[in-house]
């Protein structure tokens, strides 16, 4: 018999996805109460601490998109508060929202990822950091917020312009990679097992935010189509054995772009 909980779900926040964390959140107290469960919505906003204790809730499930949510911040506030939460710790919190630091500690574990270099934006309007094509991201985003390819003869202009939009404008420090040619594969990680390789085709330009989380815009195929050791080397990559996943939590996903050799995070 299920025992039955109160579960504060965090949902919303300030980030750039706010929207598609109360989507999530949503679901999550649905599912929560069909199963018997106490569940109090709570829609984060700077008071959050007060709320919790407030409602003290048995466990909360953290359904926060991008930060604070995912970067360490609210982990740090419910270990101090001395309440149980769902998904990954403070200190994998940390890492795996930044890319710099993410690569730092898979790349010498033999997990392949491109060369990078982390740019000022300003700069950028002097200058490209290296030849075209090349890949910009915030440093400290998810669900590619942020990402742009830079191509000879784009709409960005040469150098880029001041007044183009793009991540430039929006993040003082960007994280260059050179423009790999791959398909977007996404592994899934239950405990510790691994499972089947999934391909995203978006349907128009590249697996952005808007093809993440818009009806329609891109085609899941599972199983991913290809040879029996592009999926095992995928679904390593997304493997709690990574020293990433030390302080995960119930579960995990491993999105990347697959060309033969390397991976790059969103």
């Amino acid at each position: 018999m299920i025992q039955t909980l109160h579960i504060a779900v965090l949902m919303g926040g300030w980030s750039a996805e706010r929207e598609v964390s109360l989507m999530s959140g949503k679901g999550v107290a649905e599912a929560l109460e069909s199963l018997g469960h106490e569940v109090t919505a709570v829609d984060m906003d700077r008071n959050v601490a007060q709320v919790l204790a407030a409602i003290r809730p048995d466990v909360v499930f953290n359904a926060l998109h991008g930060s604070p949510g995912e970067d360490g911040t609210v982990q740090g506030m419910l270990d101090l508060m001395q309440i149980p939460y769902t998904h990954s710790g403070l200190a994998t919190s940390v890492i795996a929202i930044d890319k710099e630091l993410t690569k730092k500690v898979l790349v010498p574990h033999g997990i392949p990822m491109p060369d990078g270099l982390i740019v000022e934006s300003e700069s950028l309007y002097a200058g490209d950091p290296m030849p075209r094509p090349y890949v910009l991201k915030p440093v400290n985003e998810g669900s590619s917020v942020g990402v742009a390819i830079v191509t000879e003869g784009g709409n960005y202009g040469d150098p880029i312009g001041r007044d183009v939009s793009g991540p430039w404008q929006e993040f003082t420090r960007l994280l260059a990679e050179p423009f790999i040619a791959g398909r977007e594969l996404t592994t899934a990680v239950i405990g510790d097992e691994a499972l089947g390789v999934t391909e995203l085709l978006p349907t128009r330009g590249f697996y952005d935010y808007d093809a993440k989380y818009t009806e329609g815009l891109t085609e899941h195929v599972y199983p991913a189509s290809g040879s029996r050791s592009m999926r095992t080397g995928c679904s390593a990559a997304g493997a709690p054995a990574a020293p990433i996943s030390a302080g995960t939590k119930a579960k995990a996903r491993r999105g990347s772009s697959c060309s033969r050799s390397t991976l790059s995070p969103a």
